[in-house]
C-alpha cells in the first residue's frame, strides 16, 4: 500500500482521518446518531402533539350524542376520521426521514426517499432500495421511531375507546330497596 492511500486512510483506534480527528465518526455509525436520534424526538413530539389534538376533537364530538343509535353512527364517523388523521401524522413523521436522507445524499431522489422511509418506519422494507453503507443505521433508527409512533398510536386509540365507551353505557338503576334501608339507620 503506498504512503499517500494509507495516511488518509481512517484510523478505527483512534478516531483520525489524516490526522484530523472526526467526532462523529470516532464510533462506528456516528453521523448516523447524530442525526437519527434528533429525528427521533421530533418525531415523537409531533406524534404526542398531533394525537392529543386528535383526541381532543374525537372525545369532543362524541360526548354530546346521547341516544345509543346515533351514538354508534357517530362513533364510526368520528373513528374513521381520526385513523385518516393518524396516517396523515405518521405520512408527515415519514417525510421527515425522507427530506433528512435527501439532505444527506443518502438517496437520489424524494419519491425512492419516501418509499424508503415508509419502508423502515413499517418494518416492511423495500427490498431494492438501500442506503449507502454509512447511512445504514440511520434507517434502523427510524425503524425504531416507528415502532415507538405505532405503539403510541395503539395506546391512543385504546385510549379513545375507553374515553367514550362508558358514555354509552346504561346508568345504574336506581335500587329502592337499597335506598330504604341506607336512609333507615342514618342519624339526623
Amino acid at each position: 500500500m503506498c504512503r499517500r492511500t494509507a495516511a488518509t486512510l481512517y484510523n478505527w483506534q483512534t478516531g483520525l482521518r489524516g490526522g484530523v480527528m472526526d467526532v462523529l465518526d470516532a464510533t462506528p455509525w456516528g453521523s448516523d446518531w447524530a442525526w437519527g436520534l434528533p429525528l427521533i424526538l421530533l418525531n415523537v413530539i409531533i406524534h404526542v402533539f398531533g394525537l392529543a389534538f386528535i383526541y381532543d376533537a374525537f372525545t369532543f364530538l362524541l360526548r354530546e350524542v346521547t341516544v345509543r343509535r346515533r351514538f354508534m353512527i357517530r362513533f364510526a364517523e368520528v373513528m374513521s376520521a381520526s385513523v385518516l388523521l393518524i396516517v396523515v401524522l405518521h405520512g408527515l413523521e415519514a417525510i421527515t426521514w425522507a427530506v433528512a436522507y435527501l439532505s444527506l445524499g443518502a438517496v437520489s431522489d424524494s419519491k425512492t426517499a419516501m418509499l424508503y422511509s415508509l419502508g423502515a418506519m413499517t418494518g416492511f422494507g423495500v427490498g431494492n432500495i438501500s442506503l449507502p453503507s454509512h447511512w445504514q443505521m440511520m434507517g434502523v433508527l427510524q425503524s425504531l421511531a416507528g415502532l415507538l409512533l405505532f405503539g403510541l398510536t395503539t395506546a391512543f386509540m385504546f385510549a379513545m375507546f375507553q374515553a367514550v365507551w362508558p358514555l354509552q353505557q346504561p346508568p345504574e338503576r336506581v335500587n329502592p330497596r337499597r335506598d330504604k334501608d341506607s336512609s333507615a339507620g342514618r342519624v339526623d
